[in-house]
């Protein structure tokens, strides 16, 4: 079969039904188009009518305003063997991209501000009416205890439920691992040189760093649904890369040893342990400014889904406008990438801690996304007061704080998708899509 390739400036254009598409990773993110109602075979299409039959798809494709995404070409997962609700979910998330966000929040289902393990209970609930679309949870912990608590003294029998719970009403689920330093057992924040290397085959720490996989395995294979499904899971290894705070970060190893940790994790969770259910997601801290820095540790088209950042509220915005204005133009980046890569975008992790500002969620959130296309937008935990800070720590609204009245705006807006959306939605099933809001 003659194969053809097609990129004009940075837009690729998709082809139209009657073509068969593939892509693979390359550096210039060439897509292979494989013409197959064409007949075409080696040799017997000339170079003119080459370039005659590709000015038509453009200009077919100009005259009917087709979107990046529109053909399908982009949504394919990395994992070509993904459960059918994982692909649908994938598939969904970039219908539903253009239309608007999901919103999530971290341990939403566990505990609040003033409460803990209450059955149905939720701060966001209280202060909306509506669960969230996305439900945060980390693994820290399973490595060494899967019997154990995670990092914020959640068990995981516990966290299995409630996982199960959100996915039964139609929320969708997304995995931190804040996991242990494998070269000296101590924290995520531990820092010592060289783990990174330790645990990349040869490593000292490389049949350790192994059995920590085969529990982190073990874990995301038990969760399933009412028909005995896997339940898809937003899986976010190795966070805020670009930052010097973990062992995995920029400081603690190179770029190279970086993408080899990141290849090795994935293979070894989808190859090995049949991990199907997983929709790799790429996240960096907000302390990139181009392109080239936010994928200078990228690990390939081929083994990652969805590109994000983390970004907090520090400053006061009455005063501050930081926070829009370097959100923005770091989503600006994001698109551009999104462009190329035909990867999903979110925002993995943000908030404005105690929310002391009355409409951060519709003046400054909101106005900080803007109209980018972004998947999801998750907001952090409501520890409540945390003694060892001295304070309150909580980034999601509850029943009477300041910022309720604006969240319920917030909820209310046609942007927002919260968990009644999504389930009318059916985002498991390759049905379309259709939601009807305010």
């Amino acid at each position: 079969m003659q194969t053809v390739y097609m990129k004009t400036s940075s837009v690729f254009f998709p082809p139209p039904a009657s073509f068969k598409y593939d892509y693979f990773d390359k550096p210039d993110i060439i897509k292979d188009l494989q013409i197959s109602n064409f007949n075409l075979q080696p040799g017997k299409i000339t170079v003119m009518k080459r370039l005659f039959l590709f000015s038509l798809i453009i200009l077919a494709c100009a005259a009917i305003n087709i979107k990046v995404f529109a053909g399908g070409i982009y949504n394919r997962l990395s994992d070509p063997l993904a459960t059918a609700e994982t692909k649908a979910l994938y598939e969904n998330l970039h219908k539903l991209a253009p239309k608007g966000y999901l919103f999530g929040h971290q341990d939403d289902l566990a505990y609040g501000v003033n409460w803990r393990y209450k059955k149905n209970h939720s701060d966001v609930k209280e202060a909306c009416g509506d669960y969230p679309a996305l439900y945060g949870w980390d693994m820290s912990g399973i490595e060494k205890n899967p019997a154990g608590k995670n990092i914020d003294g959640v068990p995981f029998d516990k966290m299995c439920e409630y996982i199960k719970e959100g996915y039964n009403r139609g929320g969708v689920v997304t995995l931190s691992w804040h996991v242990n330093n494998p070269l000296t057992e101590g924290n995520a924040w531990d820092t010592t040189p060289g783990a990174v290397n330790a645990v990349l085959p040869g490593g000292e720490k490389y049949e350790a760093f192994k059995k920590w996989l085969d529990n982190a395995a073990a874990f995301i294979l038990s969760l399933k649904g009412k028909n005995n499904e896997l339940i898809p899971i937003l899986f976010r290894p190795f966070h805020e890369l670009t930052g010097n705070w973990f062992w995995w970060c920029r400081n603690t190893c190179t770029a190279r040893q970086f993408k080899e940790l990141w290849r090795y994790t994935f293979n070894y969770l989808i190859k090995v342990k049949h991990c199907h259910n997983l929709i790799f997601v790429y996240n960096t801290s907000d302390n990139f400014n181009t392109a080239d820095e936010f994928l200078e540790r990228f690990p390939g088209n081929d083994v990652a889904d969805i590109i994000s950042f983390d970004t907090y509220q520090y400053n006061d915005p009455k005063t501050d406008n930081s926070f829009i204005k370097g959100t923005a133009a770091r989503l600006d980046i994001l698109d551009s990438v999104a462009l190329q890569t035909g990867k999903l975008t979110a925002i993995a992790e943000t908030g404005y801690e105690a929310i002391p500002y009355a409409t951060w969620w519709t003046g400054i959130l909101q106005n900080a996304i803007g109209s980018h296309s972004v998947s999801y937008v998750l907001v952090w935990r409501n520890h409540g007061y945390n003694e060892s800070m001295k304070k309150m720590h909580y980034y999601a609204p509850y029943k009477g704080q300041l910022s309720e009245k604006d969240f319920i705006r917030f909820y209310q807006d046609k942007k927002t998708f919260f968990e009644k959306d999504i389930a009318a939605v059916k985002i498991y099933k390759k049905t379309g899509y259709r939601i009807k809001k305010g």
